[in-house]
């Protein structure tokens, strides 16, 4: 059912807000596609997360331009907007809440998890956390602009590399799939090559055959897929998935026996390239701070949880949810602390790697 809609008037044109209830309409996947160009902010990405379900949708227009789009799923007292890794804008959050609050009167708490935003403040209680980061390359219209904005030593590596490479290996070879002609054995390889790296660094493997499946899924859907042989076997491959504009980094893996020819590094240069030559304007490696990322320009976006109450007493009496999004915040900012090279900050890694050792094994 869709709520009647509303609107006010602006100094240029009229803002107009609908709500459809337990409905997603026919126009919102080009839509948030148009808008926001982010894998975590589209329906095949929900689609295969298995979060479609009573899902309701809030639209605005700006006179006949749609202007915002968040998808959200109402649970008990708490409403959770499902849009994520995005930049969103203070207006629009402020918006929003006040939609909310006005019409939804049992609703205690809106929720964002993994926004962009910077806003000054908000006329309701509000928490905000850092809770991840995006690593993004802004791309440039051409490969040869990308690889003349690379670092010297950079550059220099990755040639010597490919050279030494292929000297040793006459066969090697790097091709480029997308889509409908992606393999999905050459998904499958790449990720049991992520898989052997994990396990041989002591680390549980990410990536299960549940999710291997929805990655194939997404992969063909509108994927590109990165794959290095040697006399045709898989040493080493990236799988992205495009949204909009926007390509978005899911595995990157080597095999290890190429360590000496900086495979992983090569390969991802690589997909970069073939990115920017598909009219690209961002690579998104998302989350992990790991420096090869910072070596191909990524710039670092932090994301937050923000949780709106209605009123004060609503944030007390919802004092369980506040402790949790605050208790999540606090430990973030200790994981990111111990990552520093400083007497207090090896201390803290040692209080976190404690405390995480005291969560409970969940069964299988």
């Amino acid at each position: 059912m869709t709520q009647p809609s509303t609107a006010v008037n602006s100094e240029s044109d009229s803002i107009s807000f609908s709500c459809y209830e337990n409905e997603i309409p026919s126009f919102v996947e080009a839509g948030l596609e148009r808008l926001y160009g982010n894998l975590y902010s589209s329906i095949p990405q929900l689609r295969v997360s298995g979060k479609l379900d009573d899902i309701s949708t809030y639209v605005v227009h700006k006179g006949r331009e749609l202007v915002t789009i968040f998808l959200f799923r109402i649970d008990g007292r708490r409403l959770e907007v499902l849009n994520e890794v995005i930049r969103i804008e203070e207006e629009d959050i402020r918006r929003f809440a006040t939609y909310v609050f006005s019409g939804f009167g049992a609703i205690d708490v809106v929720s964002f998890r993994a926004i962009q935003t910077d806003f000054r403040s908000l006329p309701f209680k509000y928490q905000r956390f850092e809770c991840l980061e995006d690593i993004v390359v802004p791309l440039p219209g051409n490969t040869e602009d990308y690889t003349a904005s690379l670092g010297r030593s950079t550059r220099r590596n990755l040639r010597n590399y490919r050279n030494s490479l292929m000297h040793a290996f006459p066969s090697f070879k790097f091709s480029v799939y997308e889509k409908g002609a992606i393999e999905p054995q050459h998904v499958l390889d790449i990720i049991e090559l992520n898989r052997a790296r994990m396990l041989d660094k002591n680390k549980v493997p990410g990536i299960d055959e549940t999710e291997a499946a929805k990655l194939i899924y997404l992969a063909r859907e509108r994927g590109l897929v990165g794959v290095a042989t040697i006399d045709g076997r898989v040493c080493a491959g990236a799988i992205t998935v495009r949204t909009g504009e926007n390509f978005f980094l899911s595995v990157l893996a080597h095999n290890p026996a190429y360590n000496a020819y900086r495979l992983g590094n090569l390969c991802c240069y690589l997909t970069i390239c073939e990115c920017i030559k598909r009219a690209a304007k961002e690579f998104h490696f998302l989350w992990g701070q790991y420096d090869y990322k910072y070596l191909f320009l990524g710039v670092q976006r932090d994301l937050h949880c923000l949780a709106i109450y209605r009123s004060r007493l609503r944030y007390l009496l919802n004092a369980g949810f506040a402790l949790r999004i605050a208790f999540l915040g606090y430990m973030r900012r200790a994981k990111v602390w111990s990552h520093q090279d400083t007497t207090m900050s090896k201390f803290a890694k040692r209080i976190f790697e404690a405390v995480r050792s005291l969560r409970p094994i969940r069964k299988k």
